[in-house]
């Protein structure tokens, strides 16, 4: 009977009472269990930290990524920092001790950082998704639209507009009353309950209209990097054919034959070059669908489903999409010498 009332829970493991000298076969495989779970998140927590101030680190020492698409990198990778410093740490004491230790105010901070920082995640690629769609759907449009000013307001907006959901959490409005008095009644647990109107409007501010915004997009992006392909791979291909009847035929003189070759190796290089901006135009692009794609991205209850994309989908994108850094990091280098 003595095993029967050890305790299960993880933390327990290390107050070994007079009654057991050594722990159970089964409490074995549980610290084991637990050791590994611990490994894990504190490595991912390592990982994300790290990784991002490096991506900050990285854009502030070198002045050719100094554009201004990484501006949205930044700040992009500054609320990654903060979500793993500020929500996966409170995560990983919870499952570290099995129950909530910080009391009933941190329940609240807990929740309501968690909803702001993974909307001010999605907003960002949002704002990185209408970055994409003028370079590439709109470029002769671009350096008007996306000035300093302009970018500078979009990323002050993915800041400011996520922090009106974290009222409703301060005041209780997100949740039900019979989990309100749950909460009280059982300060070591924080459950992030809510009900339907602060589900509404939290799952449409950070999920459904971003989500649509990117939807249009990255569609018109998909359907202008198609043409662009289509009609470059035609004329290169004409030109080819030309060349080939030219070197086979008889009708034209060598100096002819000569004269199409030297307007041939004069026209190439241009669409060469023409291909390689394209390719470079589509890497951000691509960057951002690969983070865009996984569902595991919304993290948190409030904002449901995500959507799963198939494999013809991701293989159209590693095809397509091959975008802009070091392209217009040149460009802005040159302009700025």
């Amino acid at each position: 009977m003595a095993e029967d009332n050890q305790p299960k829970n993880s933390s327990d493991f290390f107050n070994i009472t007079s009654t057991s000298v050594l722990p159970t076969e089964e409490e074995w495989t549980d610290l084991l269990i637990h050791s590994l779970k611990t490994s894990i998140m504190v490595s991912i927590i390592v990982v994300s930290i790290f990784g991002n101030l490096l991506i900050i680190v990285s854009v502030m020492r070198h002045r050719k990524l100094r554009i201004l698409t990484n501006y949205y990198v930044i700040s992009l990778a500054l609320a990654d920092m903060l979500l793993a410093m500020f929500v996966m740490t409170f995560n990983f004491s919870v499952q570290f001790f099995g129950r909530w230790v910080f009391g009933y105010f941190m329940c609240d901070f807990w929740n309501s950082i968690d909803v702001y920082l993974s909307t001010v995640s999605i907003l960002h690629l949002c704002c990185i998704s209408v970055d994409r769609y003028y370079a590439i759907v709109k470029p002769l449009k671009y350096n008007i639209s996306m000035t300093k000013k302009v970018v500078a307001m979009m990323i002050l907006g993915t800041w400011t507009c996520p922090s009106l959901l974290l009222v409703p959490i301060y005041q209780g409005w997100y949740t039900t009353e019979d989990n309100q008095i749950f909460r009280e009644n059982n300060p070591d647990t924080c459950e992030f309950v809510v009900n339907k109107p602060y589900s509404v409007i939290s799952s449409s501010i950070s999920f459904w209209i971003p989500c649509t915004i990117m939807i249009y997009m990255y569609s018109a992006i998909f359907k202008e990097a198609n043409r662009q392909e289509k009609e470059m791979f035609n004329r290169h291909g004409t030109a080819l054919l030309l060349h080939q009847n030219n070197s086979n035929g008889d009708m034209l003189s060598n100096s002819s034959k000569t004269l199409t070759l030297h307007e041939m190796n004069q026209e190439t290089p241009t669409k060469d070059k023409n291909i390689i901006k394209m390719k470079r135009e589509h890497k951000a692009a691509r960057t951002l669908a690969y983070a865009v794609a996984p569902p595991q991205i919304l993290t948190d209850s409030t904002f449901g489903g995500g959507r799963t994309m198939t494999v013809p989908e991701v293989s159209t994108l590693k095809r397509i999409l091959s975008m802009s850094t070091e392209e217009e990091a040149l460009s802005s280098g040159r302009a700025s010498e």
